[in-house]
């Protein structure tokens, strides 16, 4: 009879791999020590939920049954002791749930670790910033943490109108670095919308375009998105001596030759390591400062679908991931 006098909330629950997503009354939570308590507004779908949801993201560490969903923004509700960043009514983002065995963000409030948020971009929707966190994350440790990228260098981002590859070109661009970046026919426009000078991945080999616009040199930092044979790739565009290869799938199993003749070098990026190992969270936050700031200098625009999708209609946003296509980022509105 006690539990039935507790605040409690909506969420999706993740039952089993592969079940869909049931819509459930339970416990609201509260803002422990060193936690923000949100009222989540939005919530960014990412193709790792699916993956965790469908039994393969075993990397994640996110046992099921459970309540998935890594990006978020929304409002905070209350502070947890020790929370002086962060206060009641706070417009906050970030990735902060839904791996490493952490409370999602489908569902209606979350108590979140602090050392994870930032405040929102005043510039961008609630559904904006809700897309951005995971990818931008990624895009600034390989970009700005890794390969220390600056004014003057010539990079090459793989997958220029992908989640993570549209936040890094803008970064890159943002740094003052000559951006080019690969992608298909129908992201040309898209692609040198936002500042890149657009390689069509199909029409030209890699050599072909090395030898165009880096005169054979190859390029000072190279992001690869995509993984397998992008990666083999990129280590053949690198820089003589000095470029830097930087991927965030970099999972396979890859030949070092290509790189090693060119003196090259390479990091390997995954964003979910503090999350699961409790280790430099503190740094998701400082980078989703940094993100706020250059969207509210106008140097980044997330790109997100504009389909609207509910807790109820969750669902149909999976469906899509796995068998149909989004432009851009797929948002669950929460509140």
């Amino acid at each position: 009879m006690e539990n039935q006098n507790k605040p409690t909330m909506q969420a999706l629950i993740a039952a089993e791999a592969n079940a869909p997503f049931t819509l459930t009354e339970v416990e609201r939570p509260v803002a422990a020590e060193g936690q923000v308590l949100v009222r989540i507004v939005a919530s960014g779908v990412s193709v790792l939920d699916n993956k965790i949801r469908t039994g393969k993201g075993g990397h994640a560490k996110q046992p099921l049954p459970a309540i998935l969903g890594m990006d978020f923004a929304g409002i905070v509700e209350a502070v947890g002791t020790g929370v002086t960043r962060f206060k009641a009514g706070d417009e906050v983002y970030g990735l902060a749930g839904g791996i490493g065995g952490l409370q999602g963000t489908y569902a209606q409030y979350a108590a979140f670790d602090a050392d994870l948020l930032a405040v929102k971009p005043t510039s961008l929707s609630m559904r904006q910033a809700a897309s951005m966190p995971l990818n931008f994350i990624t895009a600034w440790e390989g970009l700005v943490d890794r390969a220390n990228v600056h004014e003057g260098q010539k990079v090459l981002v793989h997958g220029g109108a992908g989640g993570v590859g549209h936040l890094a070109v803008q970064i890159a661009k943002a740094f003052g670095a000559d951006v080019y970046a690969t992608g298909s026919a129908a992201q040309q426009q898209y692609i040198e919308g936002i500042g890149a000078t657009f390689i069509d991945y199909r029409e030209k080999t890699v050599e072909q375009y090395v030898n165009e616009y880096t005169g054979g040199d190859g390029f000072d930092i190279v992001y690869d998105t995509l993984g397998g044979a992008t990666l083999d790739a990129s280590f053949v565009a690198a820089k003589y001596y000095t470029g830097h290869v930087v991927s965030c799938l970099g999972w396979g199993e890859h030949k070092l030759a290509p790189l090693s003749f060119r003196g090259a070098t390479y990091s390997g990026v995954f964003t979910l390591m503090p999350m699961i190992s409790g280790r430099g969270r503190k740094h998701h936050s400082e980078i989703m400062q940094e993100a706020t700031r250059l969207a509210e200098a106008g140097k980044i625009v997330p790109l997100i679908d504009e389909r609207s999708f509910t807790l109820s209609t969750a669902n149909e946003a999976h469906d899509i991931l796995e068998n149909g296509k989004s432009v851009g980022k797929l948002v669950v509105d929460v509140a």
